[in-house]
């Protein structure tokens, strides 16, 4: 009996390996398409180049992922898991709504500044590829992220901090746009100005149009 559960565990623990293995190989050719995105655009995003990235065989790739549009929508959800768990993981006690939104966009760009703008450039690119079920996915995790930031934007007019007459639908999509066209911006001029400094200027603005009446 000892012998067949000390076989058990060994085997367990050789099934958790290699889960773990698979789970790790997943990442790194996720992070490969991410790399290549970030580095050449979406045109040098291919089965061969990702496998050449990782260091593996295209065979190797096919056997985690069924195809190339798998796994730039596996990069999808990881990229929108991010930008929500930024959301998750913001606000102290006595934070206002305001604050809080303001302290999740100044966490993306702190993110996105050592990452080079990894997030919402890797979404642009991966629109780029006209592929109808990966809009629909990044469309779907937008969708989904702007709610959240409509929930925060209603907590402020609940409390008198925004005013009534706010469309909030309209506010948490100017949000959006105004965080990804502003990294595309820093992007397309080389990464030259600093990011959280025009991101300050834009926020006034932006803050002082929700409690105009």
């Amino acid at each position: 009996m000892a012998v067949a559960a000390g076989l058990s565990l060994g085997m367990e623990g050789i099934m958790t390996q290699g889960h773990k293995s698979t789970h790790v190989r997943k990442k790194q050719i996720m992070d490969a398409a991410r790399k290549l995105i970030m580095r050449s655009g979406s045109e040098h995003v291919t089965v061969r180049n990702m496998a050449k990235e990782v260091g593996i065989s295209e065979a190797a790739i096919y056997r985690h992922f069924k195809s190339k549009t798998e796994i730039l929508s596996f990069l999808a959800d990881s990229v929108a898991d991010g930008l929500l768990h930024d959301i998750d993981t913001a606000g102290s006690v006595g934070f206002t709504s305001l604050d809080i939104i303001d302290e999740i966009l100044r966490t993306h760009l702190s993110r996105i500044e050592q990452r080079r703008g990894l997030s919402f450039l890797v979404l642009a690119e991966i629109i780029s590829f006209g592929d109808k079920s990966l809009n629909k996915k990044v469309s779907g995790n937008i969708r989904i992220y702007v709610d959240r930031l409509k929930l925060l934007l209603s907590d402020g007019v609940r409390v008198g901090l925004i005013s009534q007459d706010v469309d909030l639908e309209a506010a948490a999509l100017l949000l959006f746009g105004m965080i990804q066209g502003l990294v595309n911006i820093w992007a397309l001029s080389g990464y030259k100005f600093d990011l959280a400094e025009k991101y300050s200027q834009l926020w006034k603005v932006y803050k002082r149009s929700l409690t105009l009446r």
